[in-house]
């Protein structure tokens, strides 16, 4: 059996060849995008990747909904040209309204900080986040069908 630490690793790319433009912050001011999930499934990823954190692995700033309907992880710029995991989605925020100070607001009304800026890394590797994304919904599917 595969454990999460095994099934989450770094990659440079996503798994549809592409590349991220940077990193969330640096000076070219490109902004981060953010990958959106049901809560759910968010919350089992961020434990997974959480758990399965080495050099480069770790989770990046997380938002939530007040609802509590849907987390959003901070990914590196150019993420949303290639992210197509199914159940999700991924804006290009250009840097509008996010900002990864230590001590941000969080860019939209009704929501908050999971995990805010300045307590994790500064963008969840898209590649790392697909792989704990796709085991939190096969973690999610096994836990309904024992119902």
């Amino acid at each position: 059996m595969e454990t999460s630490q095994s099934s989450v690793s770094r990659a440079a790319s996503t798994a549809a060849g592409h590349t991220p433009t940077g990193e969330c912050g640096e000076p070219s001011g490109a902004g981060c995008d953010v990958v959106t999930v049901p809560a759910r499934q968010g919350l089992e990823a961020v434990d997974i990747l959480r758990r399965g954190a080495g050099a480069g692995d770790g989770v990046g700033p997380v938002l939530h909904d007040d609802g509590c309907d849907t987390l959003g992880f901070v990914v590196p710029p150019g993420t949303a040209a290639a992210w197509d995991v199914p159940g999700s989605t991924c804006t290009e925020t250009d840097g509008r309204g996010l900002s990864l100070d230590a001590h941000p607001e969080p860019p939209v009304d009704g929501s908050d900080w999971l995990l805010p800026p300045g307590e994790a890394d500064l963008a969840t590797d898209p590649a790392v986040l697909r792989a704990a994304l796709g085991e939190a919904a096969r973690l999610i599917r096994a836990a309904d069908d024992c119902r």
